[in-house]
């Protein structure tokens, strides 16, 4: 999956580069997903789905034009993405979140965006700031995400020589790394759901590789090699 954050200050113009953002590559043909990040909380006008939420551990909404998910505690992102089925994600806030470039939104002179990180940033939206390029239309950022997009697993598990998925993330950036670094993503056990691999940190693998081989090994027709499993739930 590739992916991009939209990071800036309040008012900034986040929203408005997000829509116009997915409508561009929905356009090109590609499955667009996005996430919003806010401090406050987000509006329910659905009062009976709000009520649920307050004394359920989870709600589900389903409409004729659409279906929501309401979970009432704060859950990790990578947690969400097998729900998603996109080709592409597109990020709006989330500037603690370290799993995949930026583009910065800076409001210009006279104002504070030292909280912005530029070590994640691939380019600036309009403004020049910090010596970063700068992109001046969506169709120049729907290049950069296609281009150098990603989405680490953000399990921080250093299998990667690197303290955590935000500086592998940011060497990447720099081109110092690849994707092709992160070592949960490359091992020789793969497991997807809805299409998404799920990040295993090598001592996980070890034991769900070590688990399944001697499950298997007790079958007749077992050979070592290459194993396919499907699993439909």
């Amino acid at each position: 999956m590739k992916a991009i954050a939209l990071i800036g200050n309040k008012k900034s113009g986040k929203t408005s580069l997000a829509l116009e953002l997915c409508s561009h590559l929905t356009s090109q043909g590609l499955r667009v997903a996005g996430a919003k990040f806010s401090s406050h909380g987000f509006e329910r006008p659905d009062t009976d789905t709000s009520r649920l939420a307050d004394h359920a551990q989870a709600v589900v909404g389903i409409s004729p034009r659409e279906s929501l998910l309401i979970w009432p505690k704060k859950r990790f992102l990578m947690d969400l993405i097998p729900l998603l089925e996109a080709d592409v994600l597109v990020i709006e806030g989330g500037r603690g979140q370290e799993v995949c470039p930026r583009i910065l939104l800076p409001k210009g002179p006279g104002q504070d965006d030292r909280a912005l990180d530029h070590d994640l940033a691939l380019a600036s939206w309009k403004r020049d700031t910090d010596h970063l390029p700068v992109v001046h239309n969506v169709q120049e950022v729907a290049e950069l995400v296609m281009n150098r997009g990603f989405l680490l697993p953000g399990l921080d598990c250093g299998s990667c020589g690197r303290e955590d998925c935000g500086q592998l993330a940011r060497d990447i950036v720099h081109g110092k790394a690849s994707i092709a670094d992160c070592q949960a993503q490359q091992g020789a056990l793969s497991i997807r759901v809805n299409g998404q691999p799920l990040g295993l940190n090598p001592f996980v693998e070890s034991i769900i590789a070590g688990s399944i081989q001697g499950m298997l090994g007790q079958l007749k027709g077992y050979a070592p090699g290459r194993i396919d499993i499907s699993l439909e739930l």
